[in-house]
């Protein structure tokens, strides 16, 4: 995608975010300093006291603070420090403690942003519903010292409710001031301040007409607004951070012929790093020292697990399956494979982030019209009458029925209805604009493994072996936790197959597994291994002392509803296109057995995230769905991005939208669901525009008093979000 640069005028001041690049550097560096630990056993003074001092008192810590509300404990601390090494200090004083991760503290502050403009729309609606009441009074023909009694309670009401309630519009529109801009909470403000100065002015001259419930009904339609645009949100963490927190950080360094712990900051190149099985590789470099099998599915995307011997090289944030291994590191720290790919993620997140919504657009020329109309109003009426109270009240009118609400609540009315409908068909929109994107997508780039096939072998061959070799095979399998073995076992069991009696098994890491029956040597594993010779399939050879080896087949399973996707997509003129880390025979295999013309194969991330970038260079818009650390770049760099629930935590926070079951079919259906909801978007500013078009000249012309203006207001916010509720289905 080639991202418009956002303009300074936003209509959501609120969800402008800084580029990835920079949260990222600022998160690690906040990383380095503080800790955040669940303590779940303190309940009063003492315990805060308690645990506070035991936390200062340890090594490098320079403070420590006890939130007793949600029960934890955030410490700034020298970077030494671990949250293992403080947990284990509360241990000691009596209490529970546990380090709480990104994603814990992510979703507090989410929600903790959700109850607070909640809340804040609750007291605006509460203070408007009080005030209104007192208004009928007026309206009824109260008088005199009844009327300017009415009129200062509802002030009492007002003015601290407008505070607080609209704070959120007053913050963001002198951030816009400060840096010489203008957003759409300028007008909001200056409408707010006007019907409340004009308020103040009538009240303190016995006026008639006070406008207070004018600017507390507008206060409440906004953040009504507001709360709806924030509930369309799902935590959405970087994607680059969670890259971040898959780096190691401590490894054993090799020194002398003796182990030593350190942090992987203080590694070089040419150290040497023992790496336990089951461990994440802390470096790129290449294997001195030992055999195992390595996970790479991460990085490339690979089903099967790939055999690791000296002389092999590595990259960090692949792990390391069964045998330990010696590294030799040949690239450290920011240099890493898995640190690049971060950064590669940071940019293309950054480059998404200013895609220029429809509300921004619209935001553009709007804030400034109303400006420049609302002074001319003011301008033409005092040099009309000489009546600053009537100009007043004429400026004030025209911000009040010319105020951004309808055109506030356009697009996250929308936004709602129609996540709320996706997520009735399984699917989670977590980004505010995935919709708008979504609709305007041609092209639809599918990653295999995990994503159209289930990521796990499954034996398709059990038929042709008779029991006796069937349960030989399953007792080897069931000691290993290889995914071929795992096949074997799932199917031999569930054809109803006990193992035999076979002793001395042992696996052989890199190679499979092996022991003996009746004397016999008997192997499980790779061709090479037992004797075969392997073909174009994948495949796992068993062998019973001096008999041929036998061979067993595995193909990857389609995830349900792949294929009803892929044709339904090409059926509404969508390309669709298969791209993968896999091999070449796997990758052609499912594309035929797909019907998906075009594929790619042994794709590394960075050449996925370069070729969904070419696509949007030819003015393609592109759809990435993958599941992947190796899909990570490419679904932040697309113009849109969905991947399922099951996917590694860097995937999902990288994607638009999440796909909660393992069914794919919900995907074609959320495309149109998407062009619909902007056409109920465009739809609504249509209603807004026409709804100027009449209002506007009324209240320039004096027709109508900032009262009026509020309930023309209100009736265009109550129309745009009925309009909205059509698209619930």
């Amino acid at each position: 995608m080639t991202a418009a640069m956002r303009p300074n005028i936003s209509a959501c001041p609120a969800c402008d975010a800084a580029p990835a690049a920079e949260a990222l550097a600022e998160q690690a560096i906040q990383e380095e300093a503080r800790i955040a630990l669940s303590v779940p056993s303190v309940h009063c003074a003492a315990c805060i006291s308690t645990v506070e001092g035991a936390l200062a008192a340890h090594p490098g810590v320079h403070s420590a603070r006890v939130n007793l509300t949600l029960k934890r404990a955030s410490v700034e601390a020298d970077p030494e420090v671990t949250a293992e090494a403080l947990a284990s200090v509360l241990e000691q004083v009596g209490y529970e403690a546990h380090k709480l991760d990104a994603g814990t503290l992510s979703a507090t502050q989410t929600d903790k942003a959700g109850r607070d403009l909640l809340m804040r729309l609750a007291v605006a609606g509460f203070a408007s519903m009080n005030v209104m009441l007192l208004s009928v009074s007026v309206w009824s023909g109260a008088e005199a010292a009844t009327r300017d009694m009415f009129h200062w309670i509802s002030a009492a009401i007002a003015l601290p409710t407008i505070a607080f309630s609209g704070k959120p519009f007053f913050v963001h529109a002198w951030s816009a001031l400060k840096h010489k801009r203008l957003n759409m909470d300028v007008p909001i403000v200056l409408a707010i301040v006007l019907a409340v100065v004009t308020s103040l002015w009538e009240t303190t001259l016995s006026g008639e007409h006070a406008y207070f419930d004018a600017a507390l009904t507008l206060v409440f339609f906004l953040l009504a607004g507001r709360y709806l645009d924030h509930r369309t949100r799902a935590v959405a963490r970087s994607a680059a951070e969670e890259l971040a927190a898959l780096e190691v950080p401590r490894v054993v360094r090799i020194v002398d012929g003796q182990d030593e712990t350190v942090a992987v900051k203080e590694l070089a190149v040419g150290d040497l790093v023992r790496v336990k099985p089951g461990g994440r590789m802390p470096v790129d470099g290449e294997i001195v020292a030992g055999r195992s099998e390595l996970d790479r599915s991460l990085l490339t995307g690979e089903t099967l697990p790939v055999f690791a011997e000296p002389g092999q090289a590595v990259s960090a944030g692949e792990v390391n399956l069964t045998g330990p291994l010696v590294i030799r590191a040949t690239a450290v720290g920011e240099q890493t494979s898995l640190h690049r790919m971060a950064d590669l993620v940071a940019v293309a997140e950054s480059g998404r982030s200013n895609y220029t919504s429809l509300a921004d657009k619209a935001a553009k020329l709007y804030a400034p019209g109303v400006h420049i109309l609302s002074a001319l109003s003011f301008l033409g009426w005092y040099m009309f009458t000489f009546d600053m109270r009537t100009a007043l009240n004429i400026a004030a009118a025209v911000l009040i029925i010319t105020c951004p609400c309808a055109l506030g609540l356009a697009v996250p009315a929308v936004t709602t209805a129609a996540s709320g409908r996706l997520f009735r068909k399984g699917m989670l929109i977590k980004h505010s604009t995935a919709l708008e994107r979504l609709a305007q997508v041609d092209t639809v780039v599918f990653d295999k493994t995990g994503t159209l096939t289930a990521g796990a072998p499954e034996l398709i061959n059990i038929d042709s072996f008779d029991e006796a070799d069937l349960s030989v095979a399953l007792a080897l399998s069931m000691a290993s936790a290889h995914p071929l073995s795992t096949a074997i076992s799932k199917a031999a069991q569930a054809a109803g197959v006990r193992p035999a009696r076979v002793s001395e098994i042992e696996e052989v890491p890199g190679y499979g597994t092996q022991g003996r029956i009746d004397g016999q040597l008997v192997r499980l594993g790779r061709p090479t291994w037992v004797g075969a010779t392997a073909g174009n399939q994948t495949s796992a050879f068993l062998s019973i002392g001096d008999h041929a080896p036998v061979a067993f087949l595995f193909a990857d399973a389609l995830r349900d509803g792949a294929e009803e996707s892929v044709k339904a997509l090409q059926a509404a003129g969508k390309e669709v296109i298969l791209m993968s880390g896999d091999t070449t025979g796997a990758v052609e295999s499912l594309a035929n057995r797909l019907g998906i013309a075009k594929w790619v194969a042994e794709a590394l991330p960075e050449n996925k995230a370069k070729r969904v970038q070419s696509l949007a260079e030819d003015g393609r818009f592109v759809l990435m769905v993958g599941d992947g650390l190796n899909d990570t770049a490419a679904l932040a760099s697309a113009h849109v991005s969905i991947s399922p629930a099951s996917a590694l935590d860097a995937a999902r926070v990288a994607s638009d939208i999440v796909l909660l079951g393992g069914d794919l079919s919900p995907i074609p259906e959320a495309v149109d669901v998407a062009k619909s909801a902007i056409k109920r978007i465009r739809e609504n500013f249509r209603i807004a525009t026409v709804y100027n078009i009449v209002a506007v000249p009324l209240a320039v012309a004096g027709l109508a008093t900032p009262l009026i203006a509020a309930l023309a207001m209100s009736t265009s916010s109550i129309t745009v979000s009925l309009n909205a509720l059509r698209l619930r289905g």
